[in-house]
């Protein structure tokens, strides 16, 4: 067994600090150290995007990334999505628009799409097509997840002029 390392970072807008070995992936930190279990396990090699998170602005497959590397790094998972005052936008898009069924890829679309969304607040379609096309889908196709982001990015450009 490997001596474990303190990581400092900033979890979902605050200051985390947890103990790992160099070995263990951020997604096993999350899950299983942190207890922060709405990243999923997929695959594990970065080609179902299950376990998307937001790194220092870019969406990232948290199986690719080991805890180590989370050191000085703003990280964004699902559960800091939603505010006391309700569900983000993107969430609620999703349920209006039943972009989800089973569950386990939903959290990494919504990560994929919150990171296209806050930098590039008015993307075409192609755009949003692209953003996404590192997290497969088993159960709804795809068209309905992106009518929820097209849906989801008009809300916020109306919210913005507004």
């Amino acid at each position: 067994m490997s001596k474990k390392v303190v990581v400092e970072t900033t979890i979902n807008g605050e200051a985390t600090e947890f103990l790992c070995e160099p070995r263990q992936s951020l997604l096993e930190v999350l899950r299983d150290e942190l207890e922060l279990t709405g990243s999923k396990e997929g695959c594990l090699t970065g080609d179902c995007g299950a376990c998307t998170v937001i790194i220092n602005g870019r969406p990232t497959c948290s199986c690719l990334v080991l805890g180590v590397e989370a050191q000085g790094k703003k990280i964004d998972t699902i559960e800091g999505l939603a505010r006391p005052e309700g569900l983000h936008v993107l969430q609620r898009k999703f349920l209006e628009h039943a972009a989800l069924q089973c569950g386990i890829c939903t959290p990494g679309f919504l990560m994929s799409a919150k990171a296209l969304l806050d930098r590039n607040p008015s993307p075409t379609e192609a755009e949003i097509r692209y953003a996404l096309a590192g997290n497969l889908c088993r159960c709804t196709g795809y068209d309905k997840i992106v009518r929820a982001v097209i849906d989801a990015a008009n809300t916020l450009s109306g919210a913005r002029a507004a």
